[in-house]
């Protein structure tokens, strides 16, 4: 537990120093694990997603107001009449009047520019780490509608051969029942059963057709286009080290990113606040051009410049209110920080027990179940073939080894969404050695 705690001491303090200086993420990094086909479909739905193409291009806005907001207001100039008597209105009555142009300009009191700086570049940081878990968000909904897509098409395929079985065991009871070896109830149930799986078929053709438009949905695509379901997927056999997994989740996770930057945003805030208790200082410059007196005189001309500054006269309901809020909001932020760091661990714990159930179910119904199934599906035929248990009893032991079956594809393809949620948390791929994938952080189980 103590080393632990060590560990999640480290990530924490690089997640708080890297925030600030880590580069831009390239929008083509890796965010799952996926085969050939997902991936295509992945890019494609990122590259089309026009809620993922708004956030870029907030990004890129965000980006470019870091120098605006370091920057020093623009000058200003200005054109004066000063001094003009009102008798006649001329300019060489009195000797002090004068046609003057100035300059001036703001400067923000030290500090304030670079803290404003960093204030834009936290924000354009929260933004890219929103952009980030956006695009985890899609991938995971892609993958997993893939997936679900894969698995109506095995159900529909072991629909299929149920039928084919089913019509085959229909002509052999009607063949029996004509030669008066064979009973009616053999045939009719026959004829329920094969009923019932036609229309379990037109069902499934609906979910398939269904789940490809959910996919087409999510890549944008105008008009409708097939999806290709996945096939013979490898079975994935990780081990999962809790404490790692765990650990990387809070240096990776990009909604926990966001609230790291909402908590560097609000310190500068605070910053901000105290600095807002010194003044901003307007200096100037003007020149006042003289025309010669009435005598002829040729009068000098002037140079005027001064300093102006706000005076915080009003500081209990203005800088002090204003200060105690950005505490406030500083607070608010480490508690919506320190909420999602404790879920984050609960998040992998199930994530984590739910694959290896699902695992454990896997294994039991391909090494155990299906055998023993296969056995009696064999041994069932062979018995009624030669009249020794009855047509229902075989049927249902035909039925129930494609049913076992079917069971293993659909935790097979539980395990990669589960998968694909888990490398949502995480926020990086997690990778299988026993699929080819070199330098991953899933391992060979050791089984001893």
């Amino acid at each position: 537990m103590k080393q632990f705690l060590l560990k999640f001491l480290a990530v924490t303090l690089v997640v708080i120093l890297g925030i600030c200086i880590a580069p831009p993420e390239s929008s083509a990094e890796s965010s799952i694990w996926s085969p050939p086909h997902l991936a295509g479909l992945i890019e494609e739905g990122l590259a089309n997603n026009q809620d993922i193409k708004s956030l870029e291009s907030r990004v890129k806005s965000l980006r470019q107001e870091i120098s605006f907001a370091g920057s020093l207001s623009d000058p200003r100039i200005g054109l004066a009449l000063l001094n003009i008597p009102t008798d006649h209105f001329r300019f060489d009555q009195e000797p002090m009047t004068q046609k003057q142009i100035f300059i001036a300009q703001r400067i923000p009191w030290f500090g304030k520019l670079s803290l404003q700086s960093q204030q834009a570049a936290i924000k354009a940081i929260r933004q890219e780490a929103i952009l980030k878990a956006k695009r985890l968000e899609l991938t995971r909904k892609i993958a997993t509608a893939y997936y679900e897509l894969g698995f109506i098409a095995s159900e529909k395929k072991n629909n299929e051969k149920l039928i084919n079985m089913m019509t085959q065991l229909l002509r052999v009871s009607e063949t029996k029942y004509a030669s008066g070896q064979g009973l009616q109830q053999d045939v009719l149930q026959a004829q329920v059963e094969l009923s019932k799986l036609l229309d379990e078929q037109i069902t499934l053709v609906k979910k398939r057709r269904t789940l490809e438009d959910r996919i087409n949905t999510l890549l944008n695509r105008e008009s409708f286009i097939p999806v290709t379901p996945p096939e013979s997927l490898p079975y994935p056999d990780p081990v999962l080290q809790m404490d790692e997994l765990q650990i990387r989740a809070l240096a990776m996770n990009p909604w926990l990113k966001v609230k790291q930057a909402e908590i560097n945003q609000a310190n500068v805030e605070i910053e901000l606040a105290r600095k807002d208790y010194w003044p901003d200082l307007d200096f100037k410059v003007a020149y006042g051009q003289r025309e010669e007196d009435f005598n002829g005189r040729d009068l000098p001309d002037f140079v005027s410049t001064s300093v102006v500054m706000n005076i915080p006269l009003w500081k209990k309901t203005r800088q002090d209110k204003k200060l105690e809020a950005t505490k406030l909001s500083h607070q608010a932020t480490l508690q919506s920080y320190q909420n999602l760091a404790n879920s984050l661990p609960h998040k992998i714990d199930a994530l984590v027990s739910d694959i290896r159930n699902i695992r454990k179910n896997y294994r039991l119904i391909t090494d155990a179940l299906i055998v023993q199934a296969e056995q009696w599906a064999r041994s069932s035929l062979s018995a009624y073939e030669v009249g020794k248990v009855e047509f229902s009893t075989m049927i249902n032991a035909q039925i129930r080894l494609l049913r076992f079956e079917l069971q293993s594809e659909n935790y097979l393809f539980s395990l990669y969404k589960k998968r694909a949620e888990l490398e949502e948390v995480l926020g990086e791929p997690v990778l299988s050695q026993n699929i080819g994938d070199n330098g991953s952080h899933w391992q060979e189980e050791n089984t001893s």
